[in-house]
Order: C-alpha cells, then sequence, then structure tokens
C-alpha cells in the first residue's frame, strides 16, 4: 500500500451460491479524499460496502486499512480501528431526543454500553460534546426534538452525527441522499463536504449529480466487477459506463 493510501482490497470476491456478486476488485481510496463508488442497480456495491466492513466475508481477497490486514475482523473490532459505516452502525433511537442520541453515541466511543444507568449529573458532562456535533451537522435548535420527529433530511444529519462521535478517520456512507427532497440532498451534500474535510469518505450515491458535486476519485461498478476509475469527467466520458447506465435504463 502506499503511504497516501487508506484503504485498499485485492483481489475482493464474493460468491452466493455460483452467483458472483463482487468479482476481484481492487479498491484503492487514498487518505483525506472523498470516493464514491458508483454503478446501476445491481452492481455490487452495498455487497462491496458489506464486505469492506465484514457484515459479509469475502470468499476470497484480501481487505488492508492503515496498512493493516483486517480481512476476517469483526465489524466491531473494525469500527474501533477508525472504519465506521454510517446508517448501519450508528444508532438512532427514535423516541430520545436528538441530544440523547449523540450521548449514547459518545457514550458507546467510551466503550460503556450500558451508561444509561449512570447519573444524569455523569451524563451531562457529555452534552457540550454533544451539542458541538449537533451544531456541525446543523442540527443547532433541535436538541430536544425526538428523533422520530425530524424530517428525513434531518433524520439522517442526526445518523450522521452520532457516526462522528465515534470519532472515525474514515466513514462509509450508504447512499446517504437516497429519498430525498432537493433541499435536503443539498443540506446533506453539503454535510459530507464539511465532515470530509479532516477524515476519508467512501461513499455509495445513486445521485450523479452529488457524485461529480463532491467526488474526487469514482470506482464504477457493473455487475459485481470493476469497469472504471477516475475523477468524473474521465468516467463519464467512458464508453463502457454510459453503455452500463443506460443498459441499466439510466439516463
Amino acid at each position: 500500500m502506499a503511504d497516501d493510501t487508506i484503504l485498499a482490497t485485492q483481489g475482493l470476491t464474493k460468491e452466493f451460491k455460483g452467483f458472483v456478486a463482487v468479482k476481484d476488485v481492487d479498491l484503492s481510496v487514498r487518505r483525506g479524499t472523498i470516493h464514491a463508488l458508483i454503478g446501476p442497480n445491481g452492481a455490487g456495491k452495498t455487497t462491496c460496502f458489506n464486505l469492506l466492513t465484514h457484515f459479509l466475508t469475502p470468499t476470497r481477497g484480501r481487505i488492508f486499512f492503515n496498512g493493516r490486514e483486517i480481512t476476517g475482523s469483526r465489524p466491531a473490532a473494525i469500527a474501533r480501528m477508525g472504519l465506521v459505516r454510517s446508517f448501519q452502525i450508528s444508532a438512532v433511537f427514535p423516541h430520545l431526543s436528538v441530544l440523547e442520541n449523540v450521548r449514547i453515541a459518545l457514550q458507546r466511543k467510551r466503550g460503556h454500553s450500558f451508561d444509561f444507568w449512570l447519573s444524569e449529573r455523569l451524563l451531562r458532562a457529555l452534552d457540550a460534546k454533544a451539542r458541538e456535533l449537533i451544531e456541525a451537522v446543523g442540527l443547532a435548535g433541535f436538541e430536544d426534538t425526538l428523533a422520530t420527529e425530524l424530517a428525513y433530511g434531518r433524520k439522517r444529519a442526526l445518523e450522521i452525527a452520532t457516526t462522528l462521535a465515534l470519532e472515525p478517520e474514515m466513514m462509509l456512507l450508504d447512499e446517504p441522499t437516497a429519498g430525498m427532497t432537493h433541499e435536503d440532498v443539498d443540506r446533506i451534500a453539503a454535510l459530507i463536504k464539511r465532515v470530509a474535510m479532516d477524515r476519508t469518505v467512501l461513499m455509495v450515491e445513486h445521485n450523479l449529480s452529488v457524485v461529480s458535486t463532491l467526488s474526487d476519485h469514482i470506482t464504477v461498478l457493473a455487475r459485481g466487477e470493476v469497469l472504471a476509475q477516475g475523477d468524473y469527467a474521465t468516467v463519464s466520458k467512458n464508453p463502457a459506463v454510459v453503455e452500463a447506465y443506460l443498459g441499466a435504463g439510466h439516463a
């Protein structure tokens, strides 16, 4: 691995009873960048994410994070190393407030699963950091709002806040703008750009406008294999990429 590579895979492959979902994927993510994983439906993007965080075990291939092989590591151990998948590891409790949700995430970072039972005084000690994270994701003024009462885009922002509470060195975002209004998409895109200033982001994203705006580097998957890699200008003009999207009913 090059010194500026934070995450890499070699020959990453996943087979399901004869069906090859991901095949010989060599991925290299540079430290401090926003790297997008795109492709038509069924391309293997989410399977690839599940392999990186070991929610699925590779059939073969190797995964490296910060120069250390993590193939076979447990998901919780990978998260402790600083590689955190948002919207899967982060827990948002619908009937707790925004502040309470972020505070619980901060407790998890400390390694105490049952801090629910700590005194109010000890819990309040986490409030300053929690409020800082809440402000960072644009939720200032919503501290006392129940998570279930938040608009969809703001709920996603809360999920990012709970992920940031774990102090990840690298964040994996799985379709962060899926199902959002145009206004919410713009808000979350700006948030991703902001949180990426001091960490690495790898994201699966269908919205090509978001990809073109945010991404430093793009890997295109099709039928489980790497079809193209490069910046947006390069991959968007690649005839094989155009064919893959048009062939799958995408413009």
